[in-house]
């Protein structure tokens, strides 16, 4: 069976995203993708919302899609994420399945820095999705690392995390722009500066 982690903060969670995951899906034939919000991630800022609300707009988002699962462990574990950690803990328990991790292009080429890359291109393999304006050059890696780096398109959508919180801080609309689950979240909760929205 062929799982694919798809990690990242989701703050917020946006189309793109669920493209990444769904092109990789039908790249590679995953049976399940698994998106797993992280806590603090090493390579970023800390989140504009809490952990539980990210997880909670990816449950949202989710649960209609017949292959799409969340996994709350780097939520719930606490700390700074490490990918490194995570996996050998899935490993752990799930020796059966082949892990496939889902990340952006614009990651790949970032993929030497990351904590246990050596270990982890052994235990899984890695699907580079296309994003605008960044090629996807795994020549410049080094040659353990591209050995466990494959590639999979999607429709270009310029959509970031970073845009739709400073959209939304003022006071910009990101209806269409994330899916509805996560629009009615954003709205209800008054996330991002948006003005909460009274219950029906």
């Amino acid at each position: 069976m062929k799982v694919g982690i798809m990690g990242g903060t989701f703050d917020p969670l946006h189309i793109g995203h669920m493209m990444a995951a769904e092109a990789a899906r039908d790249a590679y034939g995953l049976a399940e993708v698994w998106f797993m919000p992280s806590h603090i991630p090493p390579h970023k800022h800390e989140a504009g919302v809490s952990g539980a609300q990210r997880l909670a707009m990816v449950e949202e988002a989710v649960r209609t899609h017949e292959a799409f699962r969340t996994l709350d462990w780097e939520v719930n574990r606490g700390g700074v994420s490490y990918t490194i950690d995570t996996v050998r803990e899935l490993k752990e328990k799930y020796p059966q399945i082949d892990f496939y991790f889902i990340i952006g292009a614009d990651m790949v080429e970032y993929l030497p820095k990351w904590e246990g890359i050596e270990e982890l291109v052994e235990i899984l393999t890695f699907i580079g999705v296309g994003r605008p304006g960044t090629p996807l050059d795994l020549g410049a890696l080094p040659a353990a690392i591209a050995q466990g780096v494959r590639l999979a398109d999607m429709p270009q959508v310029d959509i970031s995390s970073t845009m739709l919180r400073e959209r939304a801080a003022e006071g910009k609309s990101i209806r269409y722009m994330v899916p509805d689950a996560v629009f009615d979240y954003v709205q209800r909760g008054g996330l991002y500066g948006v003005q909460p929205r009274a219950a029906d």
